[in-house]
């Protein structure tokens, strides 16, 4: 049935929101029942109407629609020559007309179908292969092709360990953390790298900062020395020679203006150094380079320049937007906030009288209840969460597991899991935790966990039980699972159960408050 629902929403271009309503018509209370299907489409705002309809009508209905023939649920699809039926059962077969009427009971389930289709939402996954490779690559494909002696290899390497130092002055630049580096980077009091990074602001602030220079020199020399190794390191050496000067201020600045010593810039300085040097000293020394042996360092560089802007202003996007989250995080970590999003069950009664699996200090000052169904894919979750609550916080909680399934629906075949674990928690208390884990946690298989826990027999009151349960909750119309209540308050959609444990004091303090009060 669930499949030729899901069928039915993908023809109506509601692919995305499959999954959805399979939770939600599973953890129904009346699966498998029309109302179940109906009432899972109003919680997703697909627009729906179950109707009975005269059976002359039928050729002025939906081209597709749900429909009850042979009493089964049946995807009813118009075509030239009468219908297309697709049955769980029996698969896809082509009908007249007059053969589907013969059968059919009139109950329809229309839909209106989705004008607006969703685009996938694409999923940026940060796999540093995925960087790497093109790189690994060009360098395998250089060295395969050309020719690298001693002074082109001693360019390369300095080169390489200069973007990785590059990459982390970067990193200290934007404010993200590396914990090696900082310790390496705090030696003593006279060190601080993010001191001269961040100095002057104003201008670390523009589209191609000084602290971005580094990068550019060293991966452009990289690409360059891959591409013409000979030609571009001695290139690469002239540069390095040219940089002394901005070596002579950086060191002055950090010396007796910031006053404080960049490890990292000190590396930069060191590489530089080193760079020129070795082709001060090197056979290939020379003032005059010819066209084909700058070309693929400017090149690289104007290749570079744009393509580094760009991925500049998308990690600094995304960067203010991680700070963002950590800002609204604190907001919705306020007990204000939960307590004015908390609203109250609509009818209390009987809520106290009804028994479940209890786990937990009874005398706790938070009273966690959690309304479940066997067949909710979202009830597996909020267990967990709840159960591992009751773990870390034994003396503080108190959970009361109850369940919203229908009893008179014997056609649902959860309902024996529900019959089952309240009869164990009745007679064997000590199996309770092992019957629920092996369903909620562990996530047995139906079939495998019914097996395991047989029962010689289910009594009246546990049937009574869950009809208790199950007019509660119908009371309070909760037609869907789970429901999470926290001292008679319905625990916020906008929660995740698991961050209840940052209110616990705000919680106990709240009840000693009204308890001194009464």
């Amino acid at each position: 049935m669930l499949k030729l629902v899901q069928k039915f929403l993908q023809i109506n271009r509601y692919s995305d929101i499959k999954n959805e309503f399979k939770d939600l018509f599973l953890s129904h209370p009346n699966y498998p029942s029309l109302f179940a299907i109906t009432d899972s489409f109003d919680l997703l705002s697909v627009e729906n109407a179950a109707v009975r309809v005269s059976k002359e009508q039928i050729e002025e209905l939906p081209s597709n629609f749900l429909a009850y023939f042979k009493d089964e649920l049946t995807l009813v699809e118009k075509i030239k020559s009468g219908v297309r039926i697709t049955t769980t059962k029996k698969g896809v077969q082509k009908l007249s007309y007059d053969k589907f009427l013969l059968d059919w009971n009139g109950v329809i389930v229309a839909i209106e179908p989705n004008n607006v289709v969703a685009r996938d939402n694409l999923k940026i996954e940060y796999n540093w292969l995925k960087y790497f490779l093109p790189l690994v690559l060009v360098g395998g494909l250089s060295f395969y092709y050309n020719r690298f002696d001693w002074f082109s290899a001693s360019y390369l390497v300095t080169s390489v360990l200069g973007l990785i130092v590059s990459i982390f002055i970067v990193q200290e630049r934007w404010g993200v953390k590396n914990t090696v580096i900082s310790k390496f980077c705090n030696l003593s009091s006279n060190s601080s790298c993010h001191s001269v990074i961040s100095f002057n602001d104003d201008i670390a602030n523009r589209w191609l900062s000084f602290s971005d220079l580094p990068l550019l020199f060293f991966s452009s020399s990289i690409v360059a020395i891959l591409v013409n190794p000979l030609s571009s390191a001695v290139f690469v050496g002239f540069l390095s020679l040219l940089a002394i000067p901005i070596i002579v201020c950086s060191i002055w600045i950090q010396k007796f203006e910031i006053q404080k010593w960049c490890i990292m810039c000190l590396a930069i300085s060191f590489l530089i150094l080193a760079q020129s040097i070795v082709w001060f000293s090197s056979d290939f020394f020379t003032l005059s380079f010819s066209f084909n042996e700058i070309f693929p360092y400017v090149f690289s560089l104007l290749l570079l320049i744009p393509i580094w802007a760009a991925v500049k202003v998308m990690i600094r996007k995304m960067l203010d937007n991680e700070n963002s989250l950590k800002e609204l995080k604190k907001f919705k970590r306020n007990y204000s906030l939960l307590n004015f999003l908390s609203k109250k069950v609509k009818y209390t009664k009987g809520f106290e009288d009804l028994r479940g699996l209890t786990f937990g200090n009874k005398n706790a000052g938070v009273r966690l209840s959690v309304i479940l169904s066997p067949s909710c894919g979202h009830c597996y979750r909020t267990f967990q969460e709840a159960f591992d609550l009751v773990l870390k916080f034994p003396d503080k909680i108190y959970l009361n597991v109850l369940f919203n399934i229908n009893p008179e629906n014997n056609d649902n075949p959860y309902k024996a899991v529900v019959e089952r674990l309240l009869t164990i928690n009745r007679t064997s208390p000590g199996k309770t935790v092992e019957a629920i884990s092996d369903w909620y946690i562990k996530r047995m298989t139906h079939k495998k966990w019914l097996k395991k826990w047989n029962v010689e027999s289910v009594s009246m009151m546990i049937n009574q039980e869950i009809q208790k349960q199950y007019d509660w909750c119908s009371m309070n119309n909760f037609n869907y699972t789970p429901i999470k209540i926290v001292n008679e308050r319905l625990f916020p959609n906008e929660y995740e159960l698991n961050e209840l444990k940052y209110f616990l004091n705000d919680y106990v303090e709240e009840v000693q408050v009204l308890e001194k009060i009464a």
